[in-house]
């Protein structure tokens, strides 16, 4: 495989792992995949979850609890660690700065459009990768960014609707091929050109959404992608942070388990059936009060569940109060392996194809 350059940091592996919230990619899975050559990311929403003064002091455990994930993982890696911060967070600004403040290598945000994302890294080594579902987008955030900063991205991750987690696309476009991850990397690759152009350096393009195999990464690199990145295949790891149950719910769930789900935060969403999506399904969880407002976008007064409370018992195994997000490739895991076991899988796969 071709080593990934994003500016002066060249990674071993064109791989980046997705960040997973909440809580599912923390120091542990961050370090074990940088030392494999990759980019581990640490997801930072509601990362203070374990603080004793997490729904007392909402942004102050936030914000200690992601100082202590990167000096963990940077405890355990000498290799290239980045934060995912998405741009619906109320703390948006506050997890950015701590993350600078840290040194992180690289910071990675969606879930909205990070128009003013450069004004916190500027003199600093700390790297910015937006994440887009559309040329349009990433077109739009070059131009703020070069008109406002003079700052030109330093790669660009483009997300299909084949991804876990919250979608960027409508309901009626997550099947429709004209949004396909296929379809979506040249039109990325295209709007950043005449920037690239204009600046005399290249913008990398990161695929990322339903890539899972060897195979699937030598598509989207002969696609003209520079790397890609990949969430669901690390889920079931040994060094994943999530409870051994959530793991287990990827290798137990069957193809027709993946389903389209109807987030509060106001985005369709992919996650594992279960239980608790029937009980919302069928009306039987109640209106709740909010306990931190985290996401900016959330339907609090209407809301018929609380999707941070129901991630992070996620996270911990508790499954009947909540639900595992995912990508659509899910069901394709068989067992739990290690990073580096993953790693060796996805080279021989690739070079295979």
């Amino acid at each position: 495989m071709p080593r990934l350059k994003i500016g002066n940091l060249v990674v071993e592996f064109p791989i980046i792992q997705g960040g997973m919230g909440v809580g599912i990619s923390l120091h542990g899975l961050a370090a074990a995949v940088a030392n494999e050559g990759g980019i581990g990311v640490i997801a930072v929403v509601n990362c203070g979850m374990y603080e004793p003064d997490f729904l007392k002091n909402y942004v102050e455990a936030n914000v200690r609890a992601l100082k202590k994930e990167i000096r963990k993982a940077r405890e355990m890696t000498k290799g290239i660690l980045g934060v995912n911060v998405m741009v619906a967070l109320t703390t948006f600004a506050e997890m950015v700065k701590t993350a600078v403040e840290e040194k992180i290598d690289i910071i990675f945000s969606g879930a909205g459009l990070p128009l003013d994302l450069p004004r916190f890294v500027l003199g600093t080594e700390t790297k910015i990768v937006p994440i887009v579902s559309s040329g349009r987008a990433a077109g739009i955030i070059a131009k703020k960014w070069t008109q406002n900063y003079d700052y030109l991205p330093d790669a660009v991750v483009v997300e299909g609707p084949r991804a876990g987690g919250h979608l960027g696309f409508k309901e009626e476009n997550i099947f429709d091929p004209a949004y396909a991850l296929e379809k979506l990397v040249p039109e990325v690759i295209e709007a950043l050109k005449p920037y690239a152009e204009k600046y005399g350096k290249p913008v990398p393009v990161i695929a990322a959404g339903g890539i899972y195999t060897g195979a699937d990464i030598k598509k989207f690199l002969d696609l003209g992608a520079d790397g890609v990145q990949m969430a669901t295949r690390f889920v079931t790891t040994h060094e994943c942070d999530a409870d051994v149950r959530f793991k287990e719910a990827y290798i137990e769930a069957q193809k027709s388990d993946i389903v389209i789900i109807k987030s509060p935060v106001g985005m369709p969403g992919r996650a594992i059936h279960n239980v608790f999506l029937d009980e919302v399904g069928a009306g039987r969880k109640k209106p709740f009060k909010c306990p931190y407002h985290c996401i900016k976008t959330c339907d609090l007064k209407n809301s018929p569940y609380c999707i941070s409370l129901a991630l992070a018992n996620a996270k911990k195994g508790n499954l009947d109060y909540g639900f595992a997000f995912c990508g659509d490739n899910a069901y394709r895991a068989e067992k739990i392996v290690s990073v580096k076991q993953v790693f060796r899988a996805l080279e021989e796969e690739f070079n295979k194809a």
